[in-house]
């Protein structure tokens, strides 16, 4: 792939001064990569939840190292595919740089308590352009985080209202690697009582993806929607770390093991082979789940002996003396054992990962638009990926007490957003005071919530319960503490 001129362009044009010359060593893609690592949302993502509460236990991801994580299967899945490119007489490249890129900022949009707090703030923003992650992330990066102070305006909001800001000011390539979803959340689209985000992007970006496409296609003609290469190798990177990590995760915290994969209800299949399903485009039952789990994902990971596997090879149902075997050598060797021996964890994170990394191919070179080429995973893996990862969601997400934090993190979210966001206390006082310029502003009611639900999502799980309790508590902290 040939990365042009056009795909360094940036929302505005950097101008060389003395004191920061332009470094010619240095190319457009690590500049992005260098303003993404030292902004402040980026941080904060180590004070967010992945699927665990990071106070629960050291050991739990959290958004952070999630994020690194992705980082690294996605420029793995990049070196890959050069390889195969290289092997095949390709001249067509894809930039490493730009997909770790992805990977670091693919979630930085995500509020406090995630898919939890992600919910309760669309709801709140739901007659003004409604809240989603993804969409969250893009306006980080073009908006909210500061580089470039745009003169003569109130932190980047000029007279009329309008939002000038240009956020990290990266490159249109840079910002294209973490546009998933091609298309502009509606103002009220759905019901009011809708239980997922809308995914998309907000109108306020509009603007911003439509100089993004310009740049990058450079008036070329396309069809279909618009997601670059290097975004979808981010997004199946996500996917098999989300698949993997999250039931390590959920293994080392003794909440899952291997036998419960094998023995799980029909109830818990059925929501899982249903996903599956929608994700692969094709009938899929609860049969098929477990016979994947048992024969593929089980016999190839982790190694089961020899008179396991003839339980589930043998033509025959098991009797029961089979059904007791069984039982005895999952439970003592395997299931047990995984979860409390790292090593064994760590093997099978690592084995799980590499099959996943070594199925991703080019499906298609686009000639008049390199950067609209396509990849994919090939079908029998994508089947497992998918099947883990519903998996997870459906054992652990869904699980009693993870929902018990959804119910805590709601009451928390509601309470600052309904505070923050009532005119009549003038509640908007208690934002901070950079927060507050914009706020005063913007001239729109929409703007004007926009900027609070921007604070809210910037938040860490422990400040949105310390702002909380900062609001409800009898004895709140010292006022010598800023917000």
């Amino acid at each position: 792939m040939r990365y042009g001129r056009a795909d360094e362009h940036r929302l505005q044009e950097i101008k060389p001064a003395a004191h920061f010359p332009q470094e010619a060593y240095r190319t457009a893609w690590r500049r992005d990569y260098a303003r993404l690592i030292h902004s402040p949302a980026f941080r904060r993502l180590q004070g967010k939840t992945q699927l665990f509460p990071g106070n629960e236990s050291d050991f739990f991801r959290n958004r952070l190292t999630h994020s690194l994580e992705v980082a690294q299967i996605a420029k793995s899945i990049a070196v890959k595919l050069n390889h195969d490119l290289l092997q095949a007489g390709e001249e067509f490249r894809i930039e490493p740089d730009i997909v770790e890129f992805a990977g670091l900022a693919h979630d930085l949009g995500h509020p406090p308590f995630g898919h939890f707090g992600e919910e309760v703030l669309d709801g709140k923003m739901f007659h003004f352009g409604g809240f989603e992650g993804n969409a969250q992330t893009l306006r980080l990066i073009t908006r909210i985080e500061k580089r470039h102070l745009i003169p003569d305006t109130t932190l980047g909001i000029d007279a009329s209202g309008a939002d000038c800001r240009a956020g990290l000011n990266l490159t249109v390539r840079s910002i294209a690697s973490v546009l998933k979803y091609d298309r502009q959340i509606p103002l009220k689209a759905g019901k009011a009582d809708r239980k997922k985000p809308v995914k998309g992007y907000y109108a306020s970006e509009e603007d911003v993806v439509d100089a993004v496409k310009a740049k990058i296609c450079s008036g070329a003609r396309r069809s279909g929607k618009f997601k670059t290469i290097e975004c979808q190798i981010m997004d199946i990177a996500d996917d098999i770390a989300y698949s993997t990590y999250d039931l390590e995760d959920s293994f080392k915290a003794a909440f899952l093991r291997p036998l419960d994969l094998l023995c799980a209800s029909e109830v818990l299949l059925t929501h899982v082979a249903r996903k599956v399903e929608e994700a692969v485009g094709k009938p899929v039952s609860i049969h098929m789940v477990r016979d994947e789990i048992a024969k593929s994902i089980l016999f190839d990971m982790f190694k089961l002996p020899e008179d396991v596997k003839k339980l589930f090879t043998a033509p025959a149902t098991p009797d029961l003396d089979d059904l007791h075997l069984f039982s005895i050598t999952m439970a003592g060797n395997v299931s047990d054992s995984l979860a409390q021996n790292g090593y064994q964890r760590t093997d099978l994170t690592s084995s799980l990962v590499g099959a996943f990394i070594r199925a991703v191919e080019i499906a298609e070179i686009n000639r008049t638009c390199p950067a609209l080429s396509t990849v994919r995973m090939k079908a029998d893996r994508r089947f497992q990926v998918e099947i883990l990862k519903h998996f997870v969601y459906e054992s652990q997400i869904l699980s009693s007490r993870v929902q018990l934090l959804s119910h805590r993190s709601r009451e928390i979210i509601e309470t600052i957003f309904d505070t923050l966001a009532d005119t009549k206390s003038k509640g908007y006082l208690l934002l901070p005071p950079d927060c507050r310029e914009i706020h005063k502003a913007v001239k729109t009611r929409a703007d004007r919530m926009r900027t609070i639900c921007d604070f809210i999502a910037g938040m860490t799980d422990r400040y949105a319960v310390e702002f909380y309790g900062r609001l409800t508590s009898e004895n709140p902290e010292t006022i010598f503490k800023p917000f």
